[in-house]
């Protein structure tokens, strides 16, 4: 019988930890699952200020592929920028390390705001072949700081327990200032101008109790590329927390496409 708890999100048992010193500050990345070629290897870049709360949808990715969790330059396992970076400069960095890991084909995943600097990093990129937006920000209704203050408190009723808990040491270890300051730049950075100009299959995915990233938003984003499709999942706006399955099993079908080419 299974007894585990269902608020319990379910980590990764061990992860391979490595440093990359690129030009925006060393970067941690943590990884899970073996190669499996033909399968493209999939890259996941953090959200706003924290990583840890996406190693569970990390493993189930870790299920069928080699699967990648990159933390960007002043967040998380990462180190100090040597200036506070912008969205631009984010994706740069993102860009940076996969040049550097040469990993082949990719699936470049991002959830919240990671999914703006994954779309910066991804366009022109030659090893990205498809791209994944999860909760994609800053939604056009929410583009001013009190607005998505509202919509994340709004949200945040919708959240399971413990999350914000697990939030807490990042969000510490980020600052006061610098949380401030990313949520300012990506408020200034469309991200529906870098997925127009995205020329590999996009896969858009919303949560149904998302009240940061909406459903009109995300099939917004889906029609931008002639290859985009939209799924919505059960949760908020962070469901790979305790749903990282629902995630999983749409990202894998995105790169059996690729696969097959």
């Amino acid at each position: 019988m299974n007894t585990r708890d269902p608020y319990t999100p379910v980590f990764p048992q061990h992860t391979d930890i490595t440093y990359y010193d690129g030009g925006f500050g060393r970067m941690r990345s943590r990884a899970v699952g073996q190669r499996r070629p033909p399968w493209p290897e999939v890259v996941l870049v953090q959200g706003m200020g924290v990583s840890d709360y996406l190693l569970p949808g990390l493993a189930a990715f870790g299920e069928w592929t080699r699967a990648h969790l990159l933390e960007l330059p002043g967040f998380a396992g990462s180190g100090d920028p040597p200036h506070e970076l912008d969205v631009r400069e984010f994706g740069s960095s993102v860009d940076q390390w996969l040049h550097a890991q040469d990993l082949g084909a990719v699936i470049l995943v991002g959830h919240s705001s990671g999914t703006q600097v994954a779309a910066r990093a991804a366009v022109g990129h030659p090893d990205v072949v498809g791209v994944v937006l999860a909760s994609p920000t800053v939604d056009p209704m929410a583009r001013t700081l009190p607005k998505l203050l509202l919509r994340w408190r709004l949200d945040s009723r919708h959240e399971p327990p413990g999350l914000s808990e697990s939030h807490r040491p990042e969000w510490k270890r980020a600052g006061l200032r610098r949380m401030v300051h990313i949520a300012r730049v990506h408020l200034d950075d469309a991200l529906e101008e870098s997925v127009a100009r995205l020329h590999v299959p996009l896969l858009v995915i919303c949560g149904r109790e998302d009240r940061i990233s909406s459903a009109r938003w995300g099939r917004h984003l889906a029609t931008l590329v002639s290859d985009g499709r939209y799924v919505e999942v059960p949760g908020a706006h962070t469901f790979p927390w305790l749903a990282p399955d629902a995630w999983s099993a749409p990202v894998r079908q995105l790169a059996a496409t690729g696969t097959a080419g």
